[in-house]
């Protein structure tokens, strides 16, 4: 079974950027699609960008669009999140999920194995 390894998470101030990396640990990630997801307190964890294997298709939700971008680097086996132009409303804990193939689907039930998750905090 693959475990993921989130790292890059930490307290910025608005405005600022974070990069989140995603690395498989004990077998590789294999050909699959990867997303972020992230969850506010008290929230629902929500779809934030996703990639395909060959990384030509991607996804990204409404309100991150021109300030994250997701990517993936398969001979490292490790999916990173650029995150730019940080907002308050950013502030959340982002989990990497492995998708259960390679083409790129938006519904939370596609992601079968997940990471242990990074706290990102954005202050005003």
């Amino acid at each position: 079974q693959v475990q993921l390894v989130e790292s890059g998470g930490g307290s910025v101030q608005a405005g600022g950027s974070l990069i989140l990396s995603c690395a498989g640990s004990g077998r590789r990630l294999g050909a699959v699609a990867m997303g972020w997801f992230r969850q506010p307190p008290g929230k629902e964890r929500d779809l934030v960008a996703a990639i395909s294997w060959t990384s030509i298709n991607t996804y990204y939700t409404d309100s991150v669009k021109g300030r994250f971008t997701i990517s993936r680097d398969n001979a490292k086996d490790t999916v990173y999140l650029q995150m730019s132009s940080l907002k308050p409303e950013d502030t959340a804990v982002y989990y990497c999920a492995q998708g259960r193939g390679p083409g790129l689907q938006i519904g939370i039930d596609y992601y079968n194995y997940w990471g242990q998750g990074t706290q990102v905090t954005v202050s005003s």
